[in-house]
């Protein structure tokens, strides 16, 4: 029986900042793992992400559109094979979109066009500390979709890395979007919990794909 005691429902969890479960249709997780999958093949395939201070990210990356590398952006993988980023697709353009439009309105989806994804693979042991997605030109929402395992995110506050904070829970299909006086926010994942994928995805592991406006 999958049915919840109290089941899950949409939160506002900071001003411009909202958490839907279940967003993600059983179609769709299949469709959206199938391509992560594609795109994490090399050329410029998923690696491990190196920090300036020597360290590396717990959580693998791929990226589209544009590479992503501490702290810029870049037209190929010039922290990985140096091979062109893969282009990043129209149908995720859409996605992005009638995703802002159920969280935060349709006056919240931009006029640019959605072109950046960055791909996080998380591991029983992964984690991602607290950052905030400021690389980019625009200030457009930032759109999170959550695939497999479950995981504390944990959303704060746009001027430290340290409290105030809310710890979400977010389940494979859920989406969280944040934009206006949340879009600089810090966040991060403290942790994921293992074996918590739905089965029938055939998922080892968290994927969140993460969308975004370059401004380039």
């Amino acid at each position: 029986m999958n049915a919840e005691l109290f089941p899950r429902s949409r939160a506002r969890i900071a001003p411009g900042a909202v958490h839907v479960p279940d967003w993600l249709d059983p179609a769709l997780q299949h469709r959206l793992l199938a391509a992560c999958r594609a795109w994490a093949r090399p050329p410029a395939g998923l690696r491990t992400v190196r920090t300036p201070g020597g360290g590396t990210m717990t959580a693998r990356q791929v990226c589209l559109g544009l590479h992503w590398y501490p702290y810029g952006y870049a037209r190929t993988a010039v922290d990985g094979d140096g091979a062109p980023v893969k282009p990043f697709p129209a149908w995720l353009d859409g996605l992005a979109r009638r995703a802002v439009a159920d969280a935060l309105g349709p006056e919240a989806v931009p006029e640019e066009a959605y072109d950046v994804a960055l791909i996080n693979f998380y591991d029983a042991d992964a984690h991602m500390g607290m950052h905030r997605d400021s690389d980019e030109r625009s200030d457009a929402p930032v759109v999170s979709l959550s695939l497999g395992d479950t995981c504390v995110f944990r959303f704060g506050n746009t001027e430290t890395r340290a409290r105030p904070w809310t710890d979400v829970e977010l389940r494979g299909g859920d989406l969280f979007v944040f934009g206006g006086p949340s879009r600089f926010a810090h966040h991060g994942v403290p942790r994921v919990h293992p074996g918590t994928a739905p089965p029938e995805l055939g998922l080892t592991g968290r994927l969140n794909i993460t969308l975004r406006v370059s401004g380039a």
